[in-house]
């Protein structure tokens, strides 16, 4: 079915590249994981465990858009002698503007969510996108998620949103908390339940999901297994996207 003339198509994906190092042989795999995510020819992208800053060598969110998302923001959630890793998104619209929200619980590793407003054509108040990663006990998750409902609270009540990442929500309890905000997750409303995304070489817990709101319709983005269980101990998770325009 061709585009509507009425809407902007986006595709996002999401994955925790868990430092970029292949699960099974601990061998970095940026370029085979920057191959896979051209296969899918996605637009948007959230990555979660990215390496930053590292003595020597470039950021792997850079090595990761280089000449294909123009553009990219990443928010620092851990820092160590050798380096630092946390959140990234990768675009290809311009990031209007990024902020990199410290959610981090007491006892818990550092944790983050990282904001972007991207500009669409014909989308005036952009597009928000919300990269997470989320703590490992129930109780943070749930102190995180609050913070995260009260980011969305400050937005225009039309402006399109995602949020995508790694929510630890193995128990399943973050739809009840995050649909009072107007969040669907896309493959929840679509085939009755998430993606089983991890461990990548058999998943059977759904950790990663996409939620959005404001969206003129949104569909899970079917994936194939292979290469991507051989590329981090998650399976990416994709969405296709369609937002209203502005009338003319």
């Amino acid at each position: 079915m061709p585009p509507s003339p009425h809407t902007v198509s986006v595709k996002l994906l999401t994955i925790n590249v868990h430092k970029g190092l292949c699960q099974l042989h601990r061998r970095p795999i940026i370029v085979g994981l920057k191959e896979a995510m051209l296969r899918v020819d996605v637009d948007v992208v959230c990555l979660q465990e990215v390496l930053g800053v590292r003595e020597g060598q470039r950021p792997q969110y850079e090595a990761l858009a280089d000449t294909i998302w123009s553009d990219h923001a990443y928010g620092k959630n851990a820092a160590s002698p050798s380096g630092d890793h946390g959140n990234a998104i990768l675009s290809r619209w311009p990031i209007a503007r990024s902020r990199n929200h410290d959610v981090s619980q007491p006892g818990d590793e550092t944790r983050g969510v990282l904001h972007c407003q991207l500009t669409l054509p014909g989308i005036p108040l952009g597009l928000h996108v919300f990269c997470v990663h989320l703590g490992l006990r129930q109780s943070h998750r749930r102190h995180q998620m609050a913070r995260l409902v009260e980011l969305l609270a400050d937005l225009p009540a039309d402006a399109p949103v995602v949020v995508a990442g790694d929510f630890n929500d193995w128990q399943q309890r973050a739809d009840a908390q995050l649909k009072p905000a107007g969040l669907r997750e896309v493959h929840v409303s679509s085939q009755g339940r998430p993606l089983r995304s991890f461990p990548a070489v058999w998943p059977v817990l759904a950790l990663d999901r996409i939620y959005v709101r404001g969206m003129a319709a949104s569909q899970p983005l079917p994936l194939p297994r292979r290469p991507w269980w051989a590329l981090s101990d998650h399976i990416p998770v994709g969405a296709s996207l369609s937002l209203h325009k502005e009338a003319a």
